[in-house]
């Protein structure tokens, strides 16, 4: 009975962790809750292992678990990205054409995209000219004028 109890002990210890990684998500909880799960079932297969082979153990799992989920599986969830660009608005800006809404004075003005204003930076060009965007620096745009 006491083997069974080890081995509830972690898996309520592993449905604790998963349900932590709901309320905090990063996936970080969820591996460790892995990893408990995991020791679980080594402690129905070895009943009889003292605790400080099971903390031992479970340590080891959590970093194996932690390491093939940032060398395995987080390259892949990338991968399949649809739209990289998604939360970087400013990079989505590269190499389009827009036109200035206030006159360059100095190097600074300001560029009409879509129905908001962008400051940016670039030679002093007019009002209405047309300026390509050819870098980002934070919210600001880095703009050429298009001949």
């Amino acid at each position: 009975m006491g083997n069974l109890l080890s081995s509830y002990g972690w898996w309520i210890l592993a449905l604790v962790l998963i349900a932590a990684e709901l309320l905090a998500p990063g996936y970080f909880l969820l591996w460790i809750g892995v990893a408990a799960a995991v020791m679980g079932l080594v402690m129905l297969v070895v009943p009889g292992l003292p605790f400080i082979a099971q903390a031992a153990a479970f340590g080891v799992l959590a970093i194996a678990t932690c390491l093939v989920y940032w060398k395995f599986i987080r390259p892949l969830a990338e991968l399949r990205d649809d739209e990289p660009l998604l939360n970087r608005k400013g990079e989505r800006m590269l190499g389009r054409r827009l036109l200035v809404a206030e006159a360059f004075v100095n190097g600074r003005g300001k560029v009409r995209v879509g129905d908001s204003v962008w400051l940016a930076e670039g030679p002093d060009v007019g009002v209405g000219d047309a300026v390509e965007v050819v870098a980002v620096h934070g919210a600001t745009l880095r703009v050429t004028p298009v001949a």
